[in-house]
């Protein structure tokens, strides 16, 4: 299989309930095999996702699977894992363009960000909202990257709002980002249109949205 430009990539993949691969061989085999589980889920369920098929995808043999993982619940734990990884990674690196940067510039930077994220894990995330109709527990580490972007988010966009007013604003730039986050999972779970997670308008219209109604807060005028 060869892999998309936009396929994520796994640097690092020591992970609970995974068994350590100290040859090459037998790392990039476990690589393989991650990296063919959430590609494939881009266009089919977990429960259509089979460990045989996956593992002709990658030219291993099912014994070789259960070697590296206990259980396909493991393997999609993993999986799970390393998105929300990159997703923190992605947070840490965010950055203001300057020292007074630009609310609606920041925004885009922002928003740009998150759905790159998404776009690149597309089909674990949906596999994993869908999977949490039975299993609830199991999207609480997406649920806490959530809380953590909104949280990374907020100390970068309040300079950008001006002084006073701190408790309100914080208040806006977490319901700006409750509107981003649902708009984002709204598209990768039912794709109701107009706009795609693939769009570039996407990108645009949503860190427009939230940009304008973080303005609001900025001109809101303060209580007498």
């Amino acid at each position: 299989m060869r892999p998309r430009s936009d396929q994520p990539v796994f640097r690092d993949f020591d992970l609970p309930g995974v068994a350590p691969s100290r040859q090459k061989r037998s790392r990039e085999t476990t690589l393989a095999l991650l990296r063919a589980g959430a590609e494939m889920l881009r266009t089919r369920s977990l429960a259509e996702l089979s460990i045989e098929s996956l593992c002709t995808e990658v030219g291993a043999t099912v014994g070789a699977f259960y070697s590296r993982f206990e259980s396909k619940e493991t393997y999609f734990n993993a999986l799970m894992a390393l998105a929300a990884r990159d997703g923190e990674q992605r947070l840490a690196g965010i950055r203001p363009p300057s020292p007074d940067p630009d609310l609606e510039r920041l925004c885009h930077i922002i928003v740009s960000g998150i759905i790159g994220w998404m776009r690149n894990h597309e089909g674990v995330l949906r596999a994993a909202l869908q999977h949490d109709d039975t299993r609830p527990d199991k999207w609480t580490s997406f649920k806490a990257l959530a809380q953590a972007t909104t949280a990374r988010a907020t100390p970068l966009l309040l300079p950008a709002m001006g002084k006073g007013r701190k408790a309100a604003k914080t208040r806006a730039i977490a319901f700006g980002f409750q509107i981003v986050l649902g708009t984002l999972v709204n598209a990768i779970l039912n794709d109701p249109g107009p706009l795609s997670l693939s769009s570039k308008e996407m990108e645009t219209r949503l860190a427009g949205c939230l940009a304008l109604l973080l303005q609001a807060e900025v001109d809101r005028a303060p209580p007498r």
